[in-house]
């Protein structure tokens, strides 16, 4: 005894499948097919630069971190800061 499963999964079974049932799947227009395509180039171009401008970005500040010198390190430690900061007011 075959099992219904078994016999769909490899499409002997042929009376779940009429004559009669419309046919799905259409066709693209080759105009149709060149526009998806020039979308999908242009939406994985912006992609490709954005995540070039951050990764950039990360490894400037990266760098310029590393590069510091001692008047960066201390460069506000003569500041005065807010009186109010920390005092509830």
């Amino acid at each position: 005894m075959k099992s219904r499963t078994t016999s769909r999964i490899f499409g002997h079974d042929s009376d779940l499948v009429s004559e009669e049932t419309p046919v799905v799947h259409e066709a693209l227009t080759d105009e149709e097919s060149t526009v998806l395509k020039t979308v999908g180039w242009i939406s994985a171009g912006l992609g490709a630069v954005a995540l070039g401008l951050f990764l950039g970005r990360e490894l400037r500040q990266r760098y310029k971190f590393n590069r510091r010198t001692p008047y960066d390190i201390y460069s506000h430690s003569g500041d005065e800061q807010d009186v109010d900061f920390g005092l509830g007011i």
